[in-house]
């Protein structure tokens, strides 16, 4: 709205506000919009994670597909952890991440959509009611927990960006940042971090991006602030700390394909009839549990995701 001003006369110098603080005003204006936007649509996801208390997110609603076993504790889901963008020894990460930033957080969306560019987290999370979604986690290291994540479906984030017909792929890339992220300092993999789905299964219900855990903001060693969950494949495929999403019409090569490509296969579905070449993939151990279970296809999920690989060979296809 226009508001006209009675007084149209010239106004004194000592009343005209200096060009650099007008400045620096617009910009103080625009951050706090922002982050009172951001504070609304999900309270706590932009305050620093260097607290000792863990945030609680709000508004989450109870999603889909939860597994009625017995969740893994909250101390061991964040003091056990693969991230070996941190440390490649599992107790390490909750440490070495205490003073990660993940404040500002920006993404960027390019490849085959329509809508690239790069955005910033909060302006990512607006549209998108928060789920807690109870899901088991397997790593291909034989170990498993059962973890209530906190996000939204990936289907719904992508279709936002418009695929075009071309995008056959998504790929994802974690963040580069040897001062933050002491792992990267040494040459363990081909940094940064780099996975990849199929389309059809990155629009797959069961996958989420995730921003929390336990109604919490998701602690910097599993990945905060935005992590990938695709729950019927191995552990190290769901991404963290997400920096870039990619449509492409092409199979990305993923950072653990360069890596051990006889070990590690594009796919990485949970399947306990084809071993892993130096150990066997069909027992896991639940983490908290002193004995072995058995472990079943796809995590358990067979009977959502199962028909996404009807007449794929999933041995050669691991």
């Amino acid at each position: 709205m226009l508001i006209k001003s009675k007084n149209t006369g010239t106004l004194p110098a000592s009343e005209i506000t200096d060009h650099a603080l007008y400045l620096d005003r617009r910009r103080f204006i625009s951050t706090t919009a922002r982050t009172l936007v951001a504070a609304t649509l999900a309270p706590g996801l932009l305050a620093t994670r260097n607290t000792k208390a863990a945030i609680r997110l709000g508004n989450i609603r109870p999603g889909p597909y939860n597994t009625s076993e017995a969740r893994t504790s909250y101390k061991d889901i964040t003091r056990y952890n693969n991230f070996y963008e941190f440390s490649t020894e599992k107790d390490e990460p909750a440490r070495l991440a205490k003073n990660f930033r993940t404040t500002p957080w920006s993404v960027r969306i390019d490849g085959e959509v329509n809508r690239p560019g790069s955005y910033h987290l909060e302006d990512l999370l607006k549209p998108h009611p928060l789920e807690e979604r109870v899901y088991r986690l397997r790593c291909v290291e034989a170990w498993s927990m059962v973890i209530p994540w906190v996000g939204f479906p990936l289907a719904e984030f992508l279709k936002r960006f418009e695929p075009t017909s071309q995008a056959k792929y998504v790929e994802f890339t974690t963040l580069l940042d040897p001062e933050q992220m002491p792992g990267q300092r040494r040459h363990v993999l081909d940094w940064p971090y780099v996975e990849g789905l199929r389309m059809d299964e990155a629009m797959h219900p069961l996958t989420l991006l995730t921003v929390g855990l336990y109604g919490k903001v998701l602690p910097n060693q599993n990945g905060a602030p935005l992590r990938l969950v695709v729950p019927w494949k191995y552990g190290f495929k769901n991404i963290k700390s997400i920096v870039r999403i990619r449509l492409t019409r092409t199979q990305p090569l993923s950072t653990w394909m360069k890596a051990g490509p006889r070990e590690y296969g594009f796919y990485a579905n949970v399947n306990p009839q084809v071993d892993h070449p130096r150990w066997s993939q069909s027992r896991e151990r639940r983490i908290g549990d002193f004995f072995k279970r058995p472990t079943l296809m796809f995590n358990g999920y067979a009977e959502q995701v199962a028909h996404l690989y009807n007449g794929l060979d999933l041995r050669r296809n691991f």
